[in-house]
């Protein structure tokens, strides 16, 4: 924002923005107007006084400094450094958390009096919806470093301020908190967004170490002397490639987005292999390596690595050893690009507070995907808590999701009742069917997700609750939307990323899952060997619509091995239902031609089809002979006899 705005400019907008709630354009920086506006909407005047509560519990606040463990204990040493460099301007430095609420400060004596008038003490809520424009809530609604000085402050009683603030990211782009310079707008440092981004990156590179202390860290500058310093770029790489951390100035050096963390090749991005990279490592730890960008860019490069990080490119069962375990959506991959394409793009979000909406047809796995999702975050180890807005009765859902307290209504446990929100506190929200939610409690879950906290039945108070949210619909809601049908605004809430699983007839990946599905079923059902399919049978499953998708394929596969007589290991026309032998029986036998133009790149022959699945889970194994196998549902061992004498590049 522009600090130095006059303040005939800023007195005309102010009017004009109490007068016609619109903030005219040219008078102020964009950003400032747009800031200004959310204060509005916020419900706060110019004259009045915040929205936020001075001094919460200690418990809050302790809570609040245990959650952020490691963001403090990196940033105090550079805060300090901060401060040194402005203890003569009567300021304070700040760190809040990523709502805002302040957890450590540093304030010159000369200052302190004044900043606590206006609550820039541990505890205090500096969100935008709380205390209007300024650095700390506005850096954290538009993501990026902010000034605010003198009057550009949207509640006058702090206008004797000038603030800069910078967000802190962690190494996946993922917002931890926010640094800020606080003082008395007359003596204001002249350089404070410098500092302060500049010690935002400090801190980031710092916590990038330290997170990423098990991975291969490639530190990145144009010129080798300046690989150390706070202006090089880090690249946190896993032992197979995969690029799973990065500093803000790695990304842009390698045009990258942090979206693009956990989901990018280094090769593709750097003409380098690993194993090139390791050797030269190996030779010259400490000589620089020039690289280019696949833009032609040229870089110098030098790896860093924990001393227990014992992989080399000469030995590959060491390198192996370090790979790292796939997380749960990898582990449900059978090789259909669809569904990979949806698995890969709900993996950018992942411990992101960005809500997903899973879309796809009744019994395509929309709860086992979001229940992986879940299992492939940082909640991983915090409850996930799965509700099906169509199966609550109507005059229950209210109390089943926000709970109540006891004897709020006739019936009411008298102990009272959590609710399903506040049980998700911490983990994730899974709301099966969301569109079938009554439009009364529509509006309660807007609120809920709005203020982040729950109002149970009977209750007079708000309780705070923390939480990912997945939902999950068969229904097109924008089209209820636009209909009256489901609220716009709760819609635009919900769909911070859409994704859309494919119905199983257009998978690619068939004689994968059917695979998978049968090894679980044996497990299930205690068989102790593999079931196969008969080569014309499995020909015709493959060619089924499946109107009720996997449900449907798990279900029909579960009878039919239950149906298995003693000694027999193969699936046949005889161990279908009636129902399901007389559709696949109806349908014309499909021509290799006509099978070429489905969307199922299946062939009739037993062998191709099998070595189609191999080829699929192969490929989504990355080549991992042991992980292949288990996409399969079948032993090592096994794999290796279907392939026979294949490699598999």
């Amino acid at each position: 924002m522009r600090p130095n705005t006059s303040p005939v400019a800023l007195r005309q907008a102010r009017q004009h923005l109490l007068d016609s709630g619109q903030c005219p354009s040219g008078l102020v920086d964009e950003r400032l107007a747009r800031s200004w506006s959310r204060s509005m909407a916020a419900g706060l005047l110019p004259t009045g006084r915040p929205q936020a509560i001075d001094h919460p519990s200690s418990g809050t606040l302790r809570q609040v400094l245990a959650s952020n463990p490691e963001l403090l204990a990196h940033s105090r040493p550079v805060m300090e450094y901060l401060f040194e460099q402005v203890r003569h301007s009567q300021s304070v430095v700040v760190l809040a958390d990523r709502r805002g609420m302040l957890m450590h400060t540093l304030g010159d004596p000369h200052f302190v009096d004044k900043a606590e008038r206006v609550a820039l003490t541990s505890g205090a809520s500096w969100h935008e919806a709380h205390r209007g424009t300024n650095a700390i809530g506005t850096a954290l609604a538009e993501a990026c470093a902010v000034e605010v000085h003198g009057g550009e402050h949207f509640l006058e009683r702090n206008n004797f301020l000038t603030c800069a603030a910078s967000p802190i990211l962690s190494a996946t782009g993922e917002l931890l908190g926010i640094l800020d310079i606080s003082g008395d707008y007359r003596n204001g440092h002249a350089h404070a967004l410098g500092l302060v981004s500049t010690a935002a990156r400090m801190i980031e590179n710092r916590l990038l170490a330290a997170t990423c202390k098990r991975n291969i860290r490639l530190h990145l500058h144009s010129a080798p002397e300046g690989i150390g310093s706070v202006a090089e770029g880090i690249v946190a790489v896993s032992a197979d490639g995969w690029i799973v951390g990065a500093n803000r100035v790695a990304l842009a050096q390698l045009g990258l987005h942090a979206g693009d963390v956990g989901a990018t090749l280094l090769e593709r991005v750097l003409d380098v292999r690993m194993d090139d990279l390791l050797s030269h490592h190996k030779r010259r730890p400490q000589q620089p390596q020039a690289l280019r960008t696949l833009q032609g860019a040229l870089l110098f490069a030098q790896v860093q690595m924990d001393t227990a990080w014992v992989a080399t490119p000469t030995r590959p069962a060491a390198a192996a050893a370090t790979v790292p375990q796939q997380d749960a959506l990898a582990l449900l991959d059978t090789g259909d690009t669809r569904w990979r394409a949806a698995a890969d793009k709900a993996r950018r979000v992942v411990g992101k507070p960005i809500a997903v909406l899973v879309q796809g047809e009744s019994g395509v796995g929309k709860e086992v995907f979001a229940r992986a999702l879940h299992a492939s975050g940082p909640r991983r180890d915090a409850p996930f808590v799965a509700i099906n807005c169509a199966a609550i009765p109507e005059h229950l859902i209210e109390s089943e999701l926000f709970g109540h307290v006891a004897g709020a209504f006739t019936g009411a446990r008298k102990e009272g009742h959590l609710g399903r929100l506040r049980e998700a506190h911490g983990g994730t929200l899974f709301l099966d069917e969301i569109g079938d939610m009554p439009l009364a409690l529509q509006t309660r879950l807007l609120r809920v997700l709005q203020e982040r906290s729950v109002t149970p039945v009977g209750a007079s108070k708000a309780v705070p609750v923390d939480f990912a949210l997945v939902c999950a619909t068969h229904n097109q809601l924008m089209q209820a939307a636009e209909q009256g049908r489901f609220r716009q605004d709760l819609y635009y809430r919900i769909n911070g990323l859409t994704v859309q699983l494919p119905a199983l007839r257009e998978r690619s990946d068939f004689v994968a899952l059917l695979q998978r599905l049968l090894a679980h079923l044996a497990t299930e059902q205690g068989l102790g060997f593999e079931v196969q399919v008969a080569p014309d049978l499995l020909a015709r499953l493959a060619t089924y619509p499946w109107p009720g998708n996997l449900r449907q394929l798990a279900n029909v596969l579960r009878t039919a091995c239950a149906m298995l007589a003693e000694g027999e290991d193969t699936l046949g026309w005889e161990h279908m239902p009636d129902d399901l032998v007389q559709a696949l029986t109806a349908a014309p036998t499909p021509t290799p031609a006509q099978t070429e133009t489905t969307t199922l790149p299946i062939a009739l022959n037993l062998q191709q089809l099998s070595q189609a699945a191999i080829d699929q889970a192969l490929q989504a194994a990355r080549g991992n002979m042991s992980q292949a196998a288990r996409q399969l549902g079948i032993s090592r061992q096994t794999l290796y006899r279907k392939l026979g004498g294949r490699t598999t590049h």
